[in-house]
């Protein structure tokens, strides 16, 4: 089984700068696409932002030109900068790794591709 955690939320005035983390535990060597999602209160779920493991890379038109999305110091790391945040980007922000097919040759030991995995979210609170 593989864990997502997110880290890096917390609370900001509108203008302010976060960036979070999301680290995976377990499958460290598997390839995956890892997305961005966030949900307010009463809200549904949204797409924010998309890295795929080959390096494409795509943002909700709500966040696009102030989020940032990149691969971390550790190959296990996806980070999301946040920047000119706005009260409505209040959310728990949530990754998600949707499990790609093995590099061809590899023997590693993968989930079957087309598997999700879902973390459990970090705070984000924009106060105007």
């Amino acid at each position: 089984q593989m864990e997502l955690v997110e880290s890096g939320g917390g609370s900001v005035q509108a203008g302010g700068s976060l960036t979070l983390s999301c680290a995976r535990i377990g499958y460290t060597f598997c390839r995956f696409d890892i997305m961005w999602y966030r949900q307010a209160p009463g809200g549904e779920r949204e797409f924010v932002s998309l890295l795929s493991n080959d390096g494409n890379i795509d943002y909700a038109d709500s966040v696009r030109g102030r989020f940032t999305a990149s691969k971390g110091d550790t190959r296990v790391t996806v980070n999301l900068q946040m920047h000119n945040l706005r009260p409505e980007d209040t959310a728990t922000y949530l990754c998600k790794a949707i499990t790609l097919a093995r590099a061809s040759g590899s023997n590693l030991l993968c989930p079957s591709p087309g598997t999700e995995f879902w973390g459990q979210g970090t705070q984000v609170t924009v106060s105007s």
